[in-house]
């Protein structure tokens, strides 16, 4: 039996029904949703991952503090990062050049040291002397809040 749509919208059985197509977006929207929230989630994880350090550990009052300036990574192997910006071991020249930018673009002089762990002593006295040199005028170290303070 063929249906035939008429003119008052019923349906007749003679003849032919024309095809109505037509797209449905609503699906194919909420997919697109989804795919966006995937992707702002993914790029703020992404922007927020950095060079692993393992930070001392100090007091709960002693890390509240987070002053303004120009992050220099010291890492076990000797090798530094001004602001994420890798330097090689013993490249003084460059750090002190990467130090002057960075001072350019910060209101204070501020160094903040992050050393790792496993970093000599001695490599931190040397990059805080380097630091000054190229007109660092205040000194901080990053440390991880310790546990149980």
């Amino acid at each position: 039996m063929a249906l035939k749509v008429s003119d008052h919208g019923g349906a007749e059985a003679e003849g032919d029904a024309p095809i109505v197509a037509e797209i449905n977006i609503t699906p194919l929207t909420d997919v697109f949703l989804v795919l966006l929230i995937i992707f702002m989630v993914t790029s703020s994880v992404m922007s927020q991952m950095g060079v692993s350090v393992n930070l001392p550990q100090a007091s709960n009052a002693t890390t509240q503090a987070q002053p303004e300036g120009v992050i220099v990574t010291l890492l076990p192997a000797g090798t530094l990062r001004v602001n994420g910006d890798a330097v090689k071991a013993g490249d003084f020249v460059r750090f002190e050049k990467l130090l002057k930018s960075s001072f350019v673009k910060t209101a204070s002089r501020l160094v903040i040291l992050e050393g790792d762990r496993q970093a000599f002593l001695g490599s931190a006295i040397e990059v805080m002397d380097h630091a000054r040199r190229a007109g660092a005028e205040k000194f901080a170290i990053a440390t991880a809040p310790g546990e149980g303070n």
